[in-house]
């Protein structure tokens, strides 16, 4: 069982082996500010725009959860931010996906850039699923994981 303190860990991921999935980007003059670096927020995007085309390949739909009544929400988002993005830069998104207990979802992320594969970002986003504003267990959402030939680690 592990416990909760794995939360609070340096992650474990310096460049993700194996990602479960990742997405090729661009980036776009209107994310970047004054500086010519992309806006701290923008990330956020990136890796919250790789988490829903993932879920998408298992034939998960964010908004069709919804309307079923689930939702997914993000409890903690820990980022470390390592080197900026400029306009034009091509990045990939990666993305590992693991469980801890039966209600959280975590999922391991990293942004680097496809020219030379530079570290940019590394994040740890929690999720849990709600129905009701009430949590309830991801079982929902890992079968359709395997079932899809994604397997879960427990972290």
């Amino acid at each position: 069982m592990a416990n909760n303190f794995s939360l609070f860990l340096p992650f474990n991921l310096i460049y993700m082996e194996k990602p479960d999935f990742e997405l090729e980007m661009k980036v776009r003059d209107y994310e970047c500010d004054i500086q010519g670096i992309v806006n701290n927020a923008n990330y956020q995007h990136y890796l919250e725009h790789c988490r829903h085309r993932f879920l998408s390949t298992a034939g998960l739909d964010f908004a069709q959860l919804h309307n079923d009544g689930i939702d997914a929400v993000v409890t903690r988002a820990e980022l470390d931010y390592k080197y900026p993005l400029r306009p034009g830069d091509d990045f990939i998104v990666r993305l590992k996906i693991g469980r801890l207990g039966r209600l959280r979802l975590i999922f391991d992320q990293e942004i680097v850039r496809k020219a030379d594969e530079k570290l940019i970002v590394k994040a740890r986003i929690t999720s849990v699923l709600t129905k009701n504003n009430y949590p309830v267990s991801s079982d929902i959402v890992v079968e359709k994981f395997e079932k899809a030939g994604i397997s879960i680690r427990q972290v």
